[in-house]
């Protein structure tokens, strides 16, 4: 029996999963580790931690799987994106990982479009434009606040590729995660040469580029000895988790849209073409299907606004669930459906580390607006919700701009699981949301990559149409959508007329310092 194992980095803690070549799971681990903050706005890690996990997360799920080692025929790796791993020329970590929601780079994004020539040239050149998360920035940033970490500094890698490292000693990326540095020519599937020398950046600094599925390296004697496996194990490009999620939900063919409430939200729509937004308001990247694109917008806080509620207003919640031994989001939201659609006027702006789509402000700030007597708690959690699901409505219109259909939106993360929240984006995105038979994510899919990049399938689509199935419908309430779209436009209208104020405030917060 052959089985693959599908290795999520993520932010807190990576996951690893067991699946026979039909999809079938056969165990999931995942190990935890800390994320630091040493200053506001940033967010950083130790890479040793990721792998110090990945070596746990193979040892526990192959002993939950009851998996033979001698059985793991693929692994797939997948991660957070946007993450910088500087090693030095011994390949040893030089200082802690700048991650994809640290905003300490605007200054930096700035000198980007300008070496590049502007907004539009650099979005003609790398089909995006410069973003605080991305790793272009925080290369420039460790060249420009810690030059000599950047003089020892001989390779660049993403927090997946750098465990690829560890588990095969090649210094390899794939494309959907490399189109995430800004770094990438998306058209062409390459590094970008003419923006590197406008940034006087040297080109062996990044590793070798291949196709997702493609195997990149073999498991060395060293790192097999470390987690378990036979030597020689085959290890595929994977992807970024984005790309690597929508595999695992079966995005990868046109018309089906993946719609992703987790702490941050996306919604990732695929393309057999290159399909740029103009504004750079959402990312065009490679996917990690071979030869194909995808277009995602991103929502920073979108189940993270809730999850900020229960951990910063919800306490009576969170010790009920535990007395009761139940999910404290239950509570939450039965307090939420308490609440008439639309709130009686209430609205949240879910922007509590700044915006990503369409604003791309790192400064932009979360608010409810509208409150008076009428409101409560219920209304208060019902408009965090609501406000999340309004901006994951702000990327899918932006697609629906660019011409790319949208036939079928399938629902992943923490509001997919929540009936309530299932209905609530039916009604707000205004047609039919399904779920699927796979709930595991990016794990699941760069286990499918791995079965399809060491020959289980003739290729990722293949392998996606032969394990995930759709499992349920969820249509929206003709009445509820109604209200949604005349309350919708009113929430466009906030960020706008705050935009200005929130600059003013960070530079407030700034001078309080």
């Amino acid at each position: 029996m052959s089985v693959y194992l599908g290795i999520d980095v993520g932010t807190s803690g990576t996951k690893t999963l067991a699946m026979r070549a039909d999809g079938t799971i056969l165990a999931t681990t995942t190990v935890e580790y800390p994320l630091s903050s040493p200053r506001p706005g940033w967010s950083e890690q130790n890479p040793l931690d990721w792998w110090k996990a990945t070596v746990q997360s193979i040892r526990r799920v192959l002993r939950a799987g009851k998996v033979k080692a001698t059985d793991v025929a693929g692994i797939g790796l997948s991660g957070q994106m946007h993450g910088s791993v500087f090693l030095d020329k011994n390949h040893e970590v030089i200082r802690p990982a700048i991650l994809w929601n640290d905003q300490r780079t605007a200054a930096e994004c700035d000198e980007i479009e300008r070496r590049a020539g502007g907004r539009k040239r650099l979005i003609q050149m790398v089909a995006n434009p410069a973003l605080t998360g991305f790793t272009a920035p925080k290369i420039l940033w460790l060249r420009r606040h810690e030059p000599r970490n950047f003089d020892r500094t001989v390779k660049v890698l993403l927090p997946k590729d750098y465990v690829r490292f560890r588990l095969t000693g090649e210094f390899a990326t794939e494309v959907s995660d490399a189109s995430g540095t800004l770094l990438l020519d998306v058209k062409k599937r390459a590094w970008c040469k003419p923006l590197l020398r406008r940034l006087e950046l040297d080109p062996d600094l990044l590793p070798a580029v291949h196709e997702s599925e493609e195997i990149s390296g073999r498991l060395s004697p060293t790192a097999a000895k470390e987690v378990g496996l036979p030597a020689g194990v085959p290890v595929v490009g994977g992807g970024g988790d984005q790309a690597a999620g929508a595999v695992g939900n079966g995005i990868v063919r046109r018309g089906v849209i993946s719609a992703t409430m987790g702490t941050s939200g996306v919604v990732f729509a695929h393309s057999d073409q290159v399909q740029i937004d103009p504004q750079g308001r959402v990312h065009t990247f490679c996917h990690a299907v071979r030869g194909k694109w995808h277009v995602m917008g991103v929502v920073l806080s979108a189940g993270g606004s809730l999850q900020w509620y229960r951990n910063k207003l919800a306490e009576a919640e969170v010790a009920e669930a535990k007395r009761r031994k139940i999910d404290p989001y239950e509570l939450i939201t039965a307090q939420a459906a308490e609440a008439p659609a639309g709130c009686e006027g209430l609205y949240f702006l879910p922007y509590l580390t700044g915006e990503r789509t369409p604003h791309a402000d790192p400064y932009a700030r979360a608010a409810w607006i509208g409150l008076s007597l009428r409101h409560g708690r219920a209304h208060m959690i019902r408009a965090v919700m609501e406000g999340a699901t309004y901006a994951m409505r702000d990327c899918l219109e932006i697609i629906k701009e660019m011409n790319i259909p949208v036939r079928e939106i399938r629902l992943s993360g923490g509001g997919a699981r929540s009936e309530f929240w299932r209905q609530m984006q039916a009604d707000i995105y205004g047609q039919k949301v399904v779920t699927i038979n796979a709930e595991e994510g990016p794990a699941y899919g760069v286990a499918l990559l791995a079965a399809a990049g060491t020959g289980a399938y003739k290729n990722v689509v293949e392998a996606c149409a032969a394990t995930i199935q759709v499992v349920s419908e969820t249509k929206a309430h003709p009445k509820t959508k109604r209200i949604y779209n005349r309350a919708y436009p009113i929430y466009g209208k906030l960020y706008r007329s705050l935009k200005g104020d929130f600059a003013e405030i960070a530079q407030l917060v700034t001078g309080m310092r």
